[in-house]
C-alpha cells in the first residue's frame, strides 16, 4: 500500500479484497476522533458516545463492500454515526419511556455532571443552549459550528435541501444567542 492512500484507493482495495483489515485501520484512524466527536455532541455521554461510534464502525466494515461512492466517504460515514447515535437516542427514550423534552433535560443533567467535560462556564452553556434546539436544528449546528462542514456536505449527509439547512441553522444560532443572554442576565 502507498504511503498516504486516498480514502477512494482505500475502499477500492478492501472492495477488492487486498489488504481489507490494513485498509479498514488507515479508514478508522483516520476518522475515529471526528466520529467520536459528532457523536458525543448527539448523545452527550462519552460511554454512550464510545458505544454508538463502535456499532458505527462495525455497520462501515459491514457495509463498506456495498458502498456506492456516489458521495464522499465521510459524508456517508458521518450519515451512518448520525442515524447510529439518532436511533441510540430513540431507544433510551424509548426503554424509559420518556419524552424527546425529558431525554434532552436528561442529557442536559448528564452534560453537566459528565467528568470528561472540560470546558469552562461558557462552553457550558453554550452547550446547555445547543441542547435546547430541535434535533434537525442541533444537527445542522453542530455540523456547522463545531466540524465546519459546508452546507453541500450536510445535505448529503442529512438528506435535507441546502435552503432548509441554512434556515435550520439561522433558527438555532438565534436560539443558542437568547439562551445565552438569558443565561448570562440570570
Amino acid at each position: 500500500m502507498k504511503e498516504n492512500p486516498s480514502d477512494k484507493e482505500l475502499i477500492q482495495q478492501f472492495k477488492l479484497g487486498l489488504n481489507t483489515q490494513e485498509c479498514y485501520g488507515v479508514l478508522l484512524s483516520r476518522y475515529n476522533r471526528k466520529i467520536y466527536w459528532q457523536v458525543r455532541r448527539i448523545v452527550i455521554n462519552h460511554d454512550d458516545a464510545d458505544d454508538v461510534v463502535q456499532n458505527t464502525f462495525i455497520k462501515v466494515w459491514e457495509k463498506l463492500k456495498d458502498f456506492r461512492e456516489d458521495s464522499q466517504f465521510y459524508t456517508w460515514l458521518y450519515r451512518v454515526a448520525t442515524n447510529e447515535a439518532l436511533n441510540f437516542l430513540q431507544k433510551k427514550r424509548a426503554s424509559q419511556n420518556i419524552s424527546i423534552e425529558e431525554l434532552q433535560e436528561q442529557l442536559g443533567e448528564t452534560l453537566i455532571s459528565d467528568t470528561y467535560f472540560n470546558g469552562n462556564k461558557a462552553s457550558l452553556i453554550l452547550q446547555q443552549a445547543i441542547l435546547t434546539l430541535p434535533e434537525k436544528q442541533r444537527l445542522v449546528f453542530n455540523m456547522k459550528y463545531y466540524e465546519n462542514l459546508k452546507y453541500e456536505e450536510i445535505e448529503a449527509i442529512l438528506g435535507t435541501s441546502i435552503g432548509a439547512l441554512k434556515a435550520s441553522y439561522h433558527h438555532a444560532v438565534k436560539k443558542i444567542e437568547l439562551f445565552v443572554k438569558q443565561s448570562l442576565n440570570q
